[in-house]
């Protein structure tokens, strides 16, 4: 079993190449699911749109994670409804529309859930993650309730991510943070079985800031104007992990750091 995660998705450029290249990539990597973070998909480079989820889905990706951003777009409070493959943080506060877990056939007949998070330092209110992880773990478990789990974990710092890596560690397939845009190098397998990356990185030009014009984002650093952010749009880098997993339990066997095209695949 074959998971591919990529993370964050940020404008036009990012989805013109998931678009562009998923569907090959799905097929010589043999890919089984295919989970995304979409929260920076739209052209303005936050939140997502109903047609974006659509073409998004519609090239190979089985599930679509968010995060902060995820009501930027004020039309995500409504299609987020119907459309069941769209997530949203579980710890989100407040009575919000959606959901932040659910589970998803793959290609062999396996159900594999998706579960996804967001931290509490310095990111927007929600409701403790450690917590919510806690009820989670209370209510479901690997091999009883799906065959595989995925963890989107949508956070500013390293120490939360690990943290619930470890907790998650023997109950998760793998556990991949988001967010920071920058992928990190130390995806590995747990003691227990679980495959754990600090952040997938970004789908989205790196000739940037973080995705979004490097000369604008300066100038605002600067305090020179209050225009707002807008994303770049040289080629993107698809980034994130691809996570050989074990049928009989659930567990990871190995996880692999996945960069294609743009300015990183060149420099490395």
């Amino acid at each position: 079993m074959n998971i591919l995660f990529l993370g964050d998705v940020v404008g036009n450029s990012g989805c013109f190449t998931i678009k562009k290249f998923l569907p090959d990539i799905i097929k010589s990597k043999k890919i089984n699911f295919v989970v995304v973070n979409g929260e920076n998909a739209a052209k303005e480079g936050v939140g997502i749109t109903e047609n974006i989820v659509n073409e998004l889905i519609s090239c190979g990706i089985d599930v679509i994670t968010t995060g902060n951003h995820v009501w930027d777009q004020k039309e995500t409070f409504e299609f987020i409804k119907k459309q069941q493959r769209l997530l949203r943080p579980l710890n989100l506060s407040g009575n919000v529309p959606g959901y932040g877990f659910g589970i998803y056939d793959s290609i062999g007949g396996y159900k594999v859930g998706v579960l996804n998070l967001m931290g509490n330092i310095f990111m927007k209110k929600c409701d403790d993650v450690f917590l919510k992880t806690k009820q989670f773990l209370e209510q479901n478990s690997l091999r009883e309730s799906y065959d595989f789990l995925v963890v989107d974990f949508h956070g500013e710092t390293t120490s939360e991510k690990m943290a619930i890596g470890h907790i998650f560690d023997g109950k998760a397939t793998c556990v991949v943070g988001t967010h920071t845009h920058v992928p990190t190098n130390d995806g590995r397998v747990l003691n227990n079985g679980t495959a754990y990356l600090t952040d997938a990185g970004m789908c989205g030009d790196y000739n940037s800031v973080i995705g979004m014009d490097s000369k604008n984002s300066i100038n605002r650093f600067y305090k020179k104007n209050s225009i707002k952010l807008f994303p770049a749009e040289g080629e993107a880098s698809l980034c994130g992990a691809i996570i050989e997993a074990n049928p009989k339990n659930g567990l990871a066997l190995n996880i692999s750091q996945f960069i294609f095209g743009g300015q990183l695949q060149k420099d490395i």
